[in-house]
This record gives C-alpha cells, sequence and structure tokens, in this order.
C-alpha cells in the first residue's frame, strides 16, 4: 500500500483516504494530529464480531472493555489494553462504525517510545475529507475490500 496526495495505492487501485489533520510528519509526536512519514508493516487486524463476520483468519476480535492505551507515561504505552485502565486510552469498540474493522501498524511498536505518538491505524473514515488524529481512514467498503487481500506482510509506505 501506497499513500500518495491522490489517495492509497494498493494493487494497483486508488482509494481515497484521509489522512492526520495535520498532514503527513517525519517528526511525528503524541497528540500532534500527523499521520507519521516511513514505511509501516501491518501488523494486525482487528474487527467487531457483533457487527461483521471475521474478515481474516488472523483478525482478532474486538471485546467489550478493549483499548488501547496512548498515556506517554504508562508501561503499556501503545498497546492494546483492558478496562479497567487506569491511564488514558481509546475505546477500541466504540459506538460509531469507525473502528468496527482496523488495521494495525508497526508506528512505534512493540517498543514504544514515550511521546512518539499511538494509536497509528487504518480504519473507517467519518466522511470524506474529514480528517483524523494521525490515522489512515477510508470508505468502508474499500477499507472491507483491502482487509481481505492483505497480509501479515502488507506494509504501508507514507510520504
Amino acid at each position: 500500500m501506497v499513500l500518495t496526495p491522490l489517495g492509497l495505492r494498493f494493487q494497483g487501485v486508488r482509494y481515497p483516504c484521509t489522512i492526520g489533520k495535520t498532514g503527513i510528519s517525519s517528526r511525528k509526536r503524541e497528540g500532534d494530529g500527523a499521520t507519521p512519514q516511513g514505511v509501516h508493516r501491518l501488523v494486525g487486524m482487528l474487527y467487531r464480531p457483533d457487527r461483521m463476520a471475521r474478515p481474516a483468519d488472523w483478525a482478532v476480535p474486538i471485546l467489550p472493555g478493549d483499548l488501547w492505551s496512548d498515556d506517554p507515561a504508562a508501561e503499556d504505552y501503545n498497546t492494546m489494553v483492558r478496562a479497567p485502565y487506569p491511564h488514558s486510552h481509546e475505546r477500541l469498540r466504540r459506538a460509531d462504525p469507525l473502528y468496527d474493522l482496523i488495521l494495525l501498524t508497526d508506528w512505534n511498536w512493540p517498543s514504544a517510545v514515550p511521546h512518539r505518538g499511538s494509536a497509528i491505524f487504518i480504519h473507517q473514515y467519518r466522511r470524506a475529507g474529514y480528517p483524523t488524529e494521525g490515522c489512515v481512514a477510508l470508505r468502508r467498503d474499500a477499507l472491507h475490500r483491502i482487509a481481505r487481500k492483505i497480509t501479515p506482510a502488507t506494509r504501508l509506505i507514507v510520504s
């Protein structure tokens, strides 16, 4: 997958997408709203089993209480954690459909550097042109089409 100004290119097809509200950065920091520049491996896939069928054999269900730590001071910063969790976090099981299907990147993972950024996912977008907090977001149908074809060796290139 290659992210370009014209969208995300995967297997010769261009898909419209959105990125972080402050654009692409080579100096990603927690909370800056930027999508990190670089080559990122896709290291996991999460999905809501109450809203969709398993998209791939290696996809992991998002269960009630699943969270993602975004607290740079926490020992488990930039990893999936469970509620109750006393530090800052994102809920993975949201009321809206944005996280019904999540492709996990290896940005600042598995050995997270504090303040370097967390929760850099590929997920469904809110609407065309609506920016993310640093993730890459696609239309639902495009995200599902791509998810069926990727493997754990797939890379996301952001330049």
